[in-house]
Parts: C-alpha cells; sequence; structure tokens
C-alpha cells in the first residue's frame, strides 16, 4: 500500500475481483443518530408501534447537506482513490444529504425473507440521466450505514455476477440507453417503464451478497452494480443512503498512459478487455427528469409541516414550565 493510499492491497485486489468493498467503522453512531435524530417525525410513525409502519420502503427527501470528507474521511479518501484520485471527482458529490432511505418490511413478509431472484426491485442506480459504458453521472455507488444491519433485517441485495452482463449491454448500445436501459430509437426509451431488464438479469445469476454491517460502515460499489432493497423479513429499522458520485468527465477505456482507475479497471475486466480502442458514445448526454422528484417535494413539503409542530409543542412545553416557575 502506498504512502497515498488508503486502500489495502487485499481491499483493492476484492473491489477489482468483486465489484464492491466494504469501509468499516467509516463514521460513529454519534454522527449517525446527528443524521438521524428527527426520521421518525420526518417518517410520522411511532417507532414503538408497527402498526404505524406503513409502507414497506420510504425514500425520503433531503432536508440538508453534510461534507463527507469530514464526516467519513476514509470512506470519502477510499471513494477518490477507486475513481482515480480527487482531480477526477466532481467536488459537489463531497457534499452527501439526509436523503434516507429507510426498509421497515411489512407483515406479510415479516420472518419469510424473499429469495434474492424474487425480489421484485433490481435496478442499477442513475434515473436521472440517459446511461452511457463511460456515463460520468454515477462513477460509483455509496451505501452508509446509519443502522446496525444483520443478515433478514433489511440490507440491501448486490449481485457482482450481473456487472459484466450490464457492461455489455452499455457496451453494445453507445447511442445511449434510458435509466430503465432502453435502447435510444426504441418507442419507449422516454417511457419510466418496469424493471423488468433487471428482473430477468437477476434471475439469470446465482451469488448474491446481502449488505449487513453496523452504523458506521460504508459500502462502495462498482456504478454498474445491480442492486435491490431485500423484504427486512425480521422488520428491524434499517437506514442507509445512497449519495452519487460523479466525475468531471466520463471514464476512460483508452488511456494512452494506462492509468486506468479501480473502477474503470473492474469494467474493463468485465468485458474481457485491456483496453477499449474507438469505443466512444455517439449519442448525447442528456438529464432525465424522474417521477421520484415530484414525490419528493410532496413528502418533503409533509416533513417540514411535522417538524414545525413538533418544534411549535416543544416551545409551548417550555413556556408552560417557565410559567409555572
Amino acid at each position: 500500500m502506498s504512502s497515498t493510499s488508503v486502500l489495502t492491497p487485499e481491499e483493492k485486489e476484492h473491489f477489482l475481483k468483486h465489484g464492491w468493498v466494504k469501509i468499516p467503522k467509516a463514521f460513529t453512531k454519534e454522527k449517525a443518530d446527528s443524521i438521524t435524530a428527527n426520521v421518525w417525525t420526518r417518517l410520522g410513525m411511532d417507532p414503538n408501534d408497527k402498526s404505524t409502519w406503513n409502507r414497506l420502503r420510504i425514500n425520503m427527501p433531503h432536508h440538508r447537506e453534510f461534507d463527507a470528507s469530514e464526516f467519513a474521511p476514509r470512506a470519502w479518501a477510499a471513494i477518490l482513490e477507486l475513481c482515480g484520485g480527487e482531480d477526477r471527482v466532481d467536488p459537489s458529490t463531497k457534499y452527501w444529504r439526509d436523503a434516507l432511505i429507510v426498509n421497515l418490511g411489512d407483515e406479510k413478509h415479516g420472518g419469510k425473507p424473499v429469495p434474492p431472484k424474487e425480489l421484485p426491485e433490481w435496478h442499477v442506480d442513475g434515473d436521472f440521466f440517459v446511461h452511457y459504458l463511460d456515463s460520468p453521472e454515477q462513477a460509483l455507488l455509496v451505501t452508509p450505514l446509519f443502522t446496525d444491519i444483520v443478515p433478514n433485517g433489511g440490507g440491501t441485495y448486490i449481485c457482482p455476477e450481473a456487472i459484466p452482463k450490464i457492461a455489455k449491454h452499455l457496451h453494445d448500445h453507445p447511442e445511449g440507453v434510458s435509466p430503465r436501459m432502453t435502447p435510444r430509437g426504441e418507442p419507449d426509451f422516454r417511457e419510466e417503464k418496469d424493471l423488468n431488464f433487471f428482473c430477468e438479469i437477476a434471475k439469470s445469476c446465482d451469488n448474491f451478497v446481502e449488505a449487513t454491517g453496523e452504523v458506521g460502515d460504508v459500502y462502495l460499489m462498482h456504478p454498474l452494480m445491480l442492486h435491490a432493497p431485500s423484504s427486512n423479513a425480521l422488520r428491524r429499522v434499517r437506514i442507509i443512503t445512497n449519495p452519487p458520485v460523479s466525475l468531471r468527465e466520463p471514464h476512460r477505456f483508452d488511456r494512452e498512459d494506462g492509468n486506468y482507475s479501480l473502477v474503470e479497471q473492474v469494467t474493463l475486466r468485465a468485458l474481457g478487455k485491456d483496453k477499449l480502442p474507438g469505443w466512444q458514445a455517439t449519442g448525447p448526454r442528456e438529464r432525465v427528469v424522474p417521477k421520484r422528484l415530484i414525490e419528493a417535494e410532496r413528502m418533503k413539503q409533509e416533513e417540514l409541516k411535522r417538524l414545525a409542530d413538533l418544534e411549535r409543542k416543544a416551545k409551548e412545553g417550555q413556556q408552560a414550565v417557565t410559567a409555572a416557575a
């Protein structure tokens, strides 16, 4: 390990072989609590009454940002290393958000975990842009754990075996594909349709990993990592986020100096290549506005109202104590 490397040789090799690595104890429980302190008020649920847990999983909107280089310094340094160095990473992605993803499970799956192949929400992240093999918008999939996660306790399932299959699809469609992997030119390219493409790939695979760990652990994964929320059979509260990491420029797979990032090396290995001379995206780089943003704004306004009510009640309580004194 070089003097500037934060990843051990074993961690680097694990990432190259499997497309993911876990950074243990990247931030403290106290830091995690500072982000999740008002989560139940924001949700409008009672942590002690599961009858109020009326959704299996909630993708919450964000209210604030925090500096990942201060919050989880080793994880941030590892992100830079995997992506090829600080000069390649968009500095704005250093700021993580409290857009928490809460998996509560439901009564239907309580005690009965759904097998990975049967999970209905397999996908690759990046619903906000047209995808290419070299897309800079999603350079790494990051998952910080804000709660402990035990087996069958709501951890994300990942499928390293699928990376080559998705990489080949992108390689074969330099014209670009939609976030749901529909090639440009097909009639439903602009439609936010089902997840069948991803779920069929998952059904063709056999090796899955459940992302378990302790609060403060951070999973760093290749951007083409197929993943899905689990059924959370134990119905233990699971809280994570997925802060995107983007690059200043697209990935390059034909570098003259051979200085490929670890992420680029995984992509090349997935395709069975040392380099891709002549490959380039032939379509325009486009942003996509996903439907989830409309839902996120509605949820944010509801959360703000609940948080304001909580603050108002706290002030009224303090005033009552002062008057009594």
